[in-house]
């Protein structure tokens, strides 16, 4: 984790801007909890437990500063909130996602699935792409292993 917030410091410097410790609190917040899609509220809520002198504010001030930095990505998966996702290092692209219309699950797929769409857009518009943002909705398999086992218990 300290070195991935270490290049995080350096992203920060490179556009002229210090890694306060208000800042790095959010930071370790986000890289500690990577895989949740944490809403402002949530990282503050998160941030507050750490460092409980750290308005909300700050902490929204924070996430879009890391926005603009492509630090973070702030998604919406049709539920009207904000989250924010660290960008993957190195990654090209931003990751797609799978939304669980009846659970709410998020899962990843970090594979770039969009590389011939890509092409296409380009050539046949003439669209420089810069990034791309890929949401399936549906039900995951965790629901469907549940809808499988409860058809069973019907079933016996």
């Amino acid at each position: 984790m300290e070195s991935r917030i270490d290049r995080i410091k350096k992203q920060l410097h490179s556009a002229s801007y210090k890694l306060t410790p208000q800042r790095e609190a959010t930071v370790r917040v986000l890289l500690e909890h990577e895989e949740d899609h944490l809403s402002a509220e949530d990282v503050y809520l998160l941030v507050k437990e750490k460092a409980p002198e750290i308005g909300l504010a700050t902490v929204y001030r924070t996430l879009e500063l890391l926005t603009e930095l492509k630090v973070v990505d702030k998604i919406n998966f049709g539920d009207g909130v904000s989250r924010y996702d660290l960008r993957k290092e190195g990654a090209a692209h931003f990751h797609h996602h799978l939304v669980c219309i009846e659970c709410g699950a998020v899962d990843e797929i970090q594979d770039d699935l969009l590389g011939d769409v890509e092409k296409i857009v380009e050539r046949d518009w003439n669209f420089k792409i810069k990034d791309h943002r890929l949401t399936f909705h549906g039900i995951c398999w965790r629901c469907h292993k549940k809808t499988d086992e409860d058809n069973e218990d019907k079933n016996e």
